[in-house]
């Protein structure tokens, strides 16, 4: 059955691939047999270094989602898809009394409406095309929590887990499946607040079963799973890749 866990042939595009989780999984497919083209607001030049020391190809170009448009207009660029993972995302924090309507913007924008856009543009491409593809959302555990000085990222993760599943409906039966997953607390740059916080990171990893803070690559292999043939009957679905965090 290892056939199924393969993506040779495959042409996925990751973004967000810059850096921390979006760059694990561009690794993560490109390790299982896909082509990967990595998607950043910076230089992607790590990513690909990463990608061809694992022994798997890939190329990459600078995109900017703060212009939600953006993303859509470079997808025809990047050639025909298979598998398209929206990680793209940012933070701003606050308390919510004193939230700007200007931050409020900017993270729907990019976390949110991008991902709409891209998935739009991507399914448009497959259903001329005639084919089937993958999509992966990355959701967040404030898809399912609400968080402390979050809104609009906490708005956007749920807005996430609903776009999956209305996706979901409307794609699977054409061969498009649609997933999330919806990473713990795991150790890139959007934590590193937290991390450095001694108060905040002891009580977070008191209630996490695994114990320590997620690593990158722990999404990478949810995600590659969830674009793998072994995944063909999976749509619809929010993954929880939390260490036990929910269960708690």
């Amino acid at each position: 059955m290892s056939g199924a866990f393969r993506l040779d042939g495959r042409r996925a595009l990751v973004t967000g691939a810059n850096t921390g989780i979006g760059q694990a999984i561009a690794v993560g497919l490109a390790e299982a047999g896909a082509h990967v083209i990595a998607a950043g607001r910076s230089s992607c030049a790590g990513t690909l270094a990463a990608i061809e020391a694992a022994g798997g190809t890939g190329e990459a170009f600078e995109l900017d989602l703060s212009d939600p448009e953006a993303g859509a207009e470079r997808l025809a660029a990047a050639g025909d898809l298979d598998i398209l993972v929206n990680n793209a995302g940012i933070i701003r924090r606050a308390d919510s009394t004193d939230y700007g309507t200007a931050d409020w913007d900017d993270v729907m924008d990019v976390n949110l409406k991008a991902a709409f856009l891209l998935s739009q543009a991507f399914a448009r491409s497959v259903f001329a095309r005639g084919a089937g593809g993958r999509i992966v959302n990355i959701a967040s555990l404030l898809s399912f929590q609400g968080g402390i000085r979050v809104p609009a990222y906490t708005a956007s993760k749920h807005g996430i887990a609903g776009l999956t599943k209305v996706l979901a409906n409307e794609w699977t039966a054409r061969g498009l499946n649609v997933n999330a997953v919806a990473p713990g607390y795991i150790a890139t740059n959007n934590t590193e607040a937290l991390r450095d916080d001694p108060q905040r990171s002891a009580e977070i990893l008191g209630r996490i079963p695994a114990g320590r803070w997620g690593e990158p690559a722990d999404i990478a292999g949810a995600v590659t799973f969830l674009c793998t043939p072994a995944a063909a009957y999976v749509s619809g679905a929010v993954l929880n890749v939390d260490g036990g965090w929910l269960a708690r």
